[in-house]
């Protein structure tokens, strides 16, 4: 079978998001921080009305809109007055509400807001993989760079204060890496499937992985199965890209599910 160009830059451009959410969804998972991904995914659309507001790339608005909601998810989680999934829920809401509503007032502009719903991975460019790429090299950097202390934080917080641990800096580089992560990725699955991503792979490693370098791994090899094969059935079914990609990686999920359970209960009778 030979594909077309557009086939190939999209199955270039999904295993790249997927290679990097891989690891960076661990900690997501570790850390149950799948709502602060659905707020900074709601937060890239309002990216895209202020891109088009403005006037510039909207790539460049779609990161620095996540960059700067991050940053003040972590300077308000040091509030008391109000819980964190409260805080997230409203920031989430909030800033999809607002960018509906500018992108509804621009004048002289068509916004096909399905496929920055939804994705449109079969649309996309050498500037877009360029993008990816790129964003996702700074994103690995950072996330190699605090690797440990993430680590060490996540495991236990107020021992890693004691280890002289500087958090507040370690989360907030962490959530600046999330940030860009679903920033480059909201042209693979859309706003409304990017925390997926991250997830669902990380996820379905769990059960195969004894190291946290090991789940990582497993995780970016499941969320680049999930592409390769959301992709193919999408262009077998007519189906769309994006939620394709996601139906794959529930299907890899449950299929770890389970043979993963019966793979276990042979090990266990055997020994």
């Amino acid at each position: 079978m030979i594909f077309e160009d557009f086939f190939l830059r999209a199955i270039v451009a999904g295993v790249g998001v997927a290679i990097i959410a891989g690891p960076l969804g661990c900690f997501v998972v570790w850390r149950r921080m799948a709502y602060f991904g659905d707020t900074l995914a709601h937060s890239a659309l309002l990216g895209v009305a202020l891109g088009l507001l403005l006037g510039f790339n909207l790539t460049v608005g779609i990161i620095a809109t996540a960059i700067m909601i991050a940053l003040l998810v972590t300077l308000f989680q040091h509030q008391k007055r109000l819980a964190s999934d409260t805080l997230l829920g409203i920031m989430a809401h909030s800033s999809l509400a607002i960018s509906l509503v500018v992108l509804g007032l621009l004048q002289g502009f068509r916004v096909d807001l399905l496929s920055y719903l939804f994705g449109d991975v079969l649309a996309v460019t050498l500037e877009d993989i360029y993008w990816i790429y790129g964003g996702g090299l700074i994103a690995m950097i950072l996330l190699a760079w605090i690797w440990k202390d993430l680590l060490a934080l996540t495991l236990h917080e107020e021992l890693a204060r004691a280890e002289g641990i500087n958090v507040t800096l370690v989360q907030t580089l962490f959530m600046v890496t999330v940030a860009i992560v679903i920033a480059i990725a909201m042209k693979v699955v859309g706003v409304l499937l990017i925390t997926s991503l991250l997830i669902i792979p990380a996820a379905a490693a769990r059960r195969f992985s004894t190291t946290p370098e090991q789940m990582a791994v497993i995780a970016s090899i499941i969320g680049s199965l999930s592409v390769a094969g959301g992709l193919l059935g999408s262009l077998q079914w007519d189906t769309p890209s994006g939620p394709s990609i996601v139906v794959a990686q529930v299907t890899l999920f449950l299929g770890g599910l389970l043979f993963g359970g019966l793979l276990n209960n042979i090990m266990k009778r055997t020994s």
